[in-house]
Order: structure tokens, then C-alpha cells, then sequence
């Protein structure tokens, strides 16, 4: 039996994932138009910069912001998505999948890129304790259509 292209996707996903060098999540992406792969990216620092697990070995990870995040990564939707920006890849009308479901600051950004479908392997709002998945509310709010990738199978 052939593979799906939301299977394919999602594996390949994961496996970027383990490429980034966060001590706390690893998280990757596939942005994807029309059956064709136009863009991935996993969490980790500005590429030239720092490797947390290698730079801040010792500390844990790296330094945190206010509000208990990496103060230096760029998540995964955003790597892959500047990616994308930087190429001239067209993304309005793509579709994105993530390990880790939207933060609210990567919803904002997939809703202003005209991104039409979101589909996630795990809950953000699991991950971080959180009462709701504020990413996928806003999401689904503003039309975008967004899919835990168990209920796809």
C-alpha cells in the first residue's frame, strides 16, 4: 500500500526534528504545496549563531526570555517559512506540518503567510501545561484549517 503524502510529510517532519540542537524540544516542519515539498525547518538558534546543546551544554539549555521560553531559537514553522521567503518559494495556499502544534506567535505568522492548512502531530498546550492550544484557537478562528495528524489516519 502506498504511502500517503500527510504520512510522508509527518515522517519526515519527525526526523528534522532530531536534527536541532534544543536541549528541551525538538521540533520540525514541512511546508508543502501542491504534492511538493517547497520548504523545512527544525527549532534551534539563527543558523551562524549558537548550538544550545553544544554552547550552553553546561547551563541546561539555553537562556530563557520572560516568559520561560528559548530566548534564542526561532521555532520550526518560522525556519521553514523564512526558509521559503528567503527562496521566493511561493506559500500562500500551502499546507504546513508540524511536531508541535502553532505557538501563538507561529499562528500569527502561518495566518499574515496565507497558509491554508496546518496538520500537527502533538499538543502544544500539552507540552507547556497550558488550559488550550491558543495557536490552533486563533487558527481555526481566522479560517485556517488546522488537523491533529491522528485524526487524519
Amino acid at each position: 500500500m502506498k504511502p500517503t503524502f500527510d504520512s510522508i510529510y509527518m515522517e519526515l517532519a519527525e526526523k528534522l526534528a532530531l536534527r536541532s540542537h534544543c536541549t528541551r524540544a525538538q521540533v520540525g516542519a514541512v511546508l508543502t504545496k501542491d504534492t511538493r515539498i517547497i520548504s523545512i525547518g527544525y527549532n534551534g538558534p539563527p543558523q551562524g549563531t549558537h548550538n544550545c546543546d553544544e554552547d550552553f551544554h553546561e547551563e541546561g539549555g539555553c537562556p530563557r526570555d520572560s516568559k520561560g521560553s528559548c530566548s534564542l531559537a526561532l521555532h520550526a514553522e518560522q525556519n521553514a517559512i523564512l526558509y521559503a521567503s528567503k527562496n521566493g518559494a511561493s506559500i500562500e495556499g500551502s499546507t504546513i506540518y508540524v511536531t508541535l502544534s502553532p505557538c501563538i506567535s507561529c499562528a500569527r505568522i502561518i495566518y499574515s503567510m496565507k497558509i491554508k492548512r496546518v496538520i500537527y502531530l502533538n499538543s502544544y498546550a500539552a507540552y507547556k501545561g497550558l488550559a488550550s492550544d491558543e495557536g490552533v484557537d486563533f487558527l481555526r478562528k481566522f479560517g485556517v484549517d488546522v488537523v491533529a495528524y491522528k485524526d487524519i489516519l
